[in-house]
């Protein structure tokens, strides 16, 4: 098989003077500097026994989660007011707890519950969806759990409440944090 080997540089290597078939080149002996060199020319971190290979852990969930669509928003209302709201500095002027309710419960609830405080006039409600309980469903999709957490800001972009309400933003810890988003609401007839 060798034999039959056409080399891609056919001009003979040049062999040193004084070399011997025993004479053989030792290999360097890796030290830690070279390899940081190395590391540092290839732009990859070196690893060191012990040392945990990836110290972050990576999110297994293909789609960005809701709180981040929800907080990237466009601003809509008062810089001023916002700052409040986000820090939990506001009172909400009412509130709903859908906790424990189905998708066909929950929506018909915050219907009513956000266009009656718009009419009531309040201008932040609290609407607590709750974290989410985990599901180990059976089956080689993944379901998503927290299914109101992420529902309810998308029902809250589509009419009827496009009407009423002008920003959307996850609440801050002392209100519910993760499981509840507060909803500012339009001032009526503007």
């Amino acid at each position: 098989m060798a034999e039959s080997t056409i080399p891609l540089d056919p001009r003979p290597k040049p062999k040193p003077e004084n070399a011997t078939p025993e004479d053989k080149p030792k290999p360097p002996i890796a030290s830690h500097a070279h390899d940081r060199d190395l590391a540092a020319s290839h732009s990859i971190r070196g690893f060191r026994v012990g040392e945990r290979a990836n110290p972050v852990p990576r999110p297994h969930d293909l789609v960005r989660p809701i709180a981040d669509h929800v907080r990237n928003a466009p601003l809509q209302m008062d810089a001023r007011a916002f700052g409040k709201m986000t820090r939990g500095k506001l009172k909400p002027d009412a509130r709903i707890d859908l906790h424990g309710m189905t998708i066909e419960e929950a929506h018909p609830a915050l219907i009513s519950f956000v266009l009656g405080a718009y009419d009531r006039g309040h201008r932040l409600v609290l609407v607590i969806t709750g974290k989410g309980k985990y599901r180990d469903t059976p089956g080689p999709i993944p379901a998503r759990y927290g299914v109101l957490r992420h529902q309810v800001p998308q029902w809250l972009a589509l009419p009827p409440f496009k009407q009423a309400v002008l920003q959307v933003t996850p609440a801050h810890i002392r209100h519910g944090g993760h499981g509840a988003y507060y909803v500012y609401l339009r001032r009526r007839g503007a």
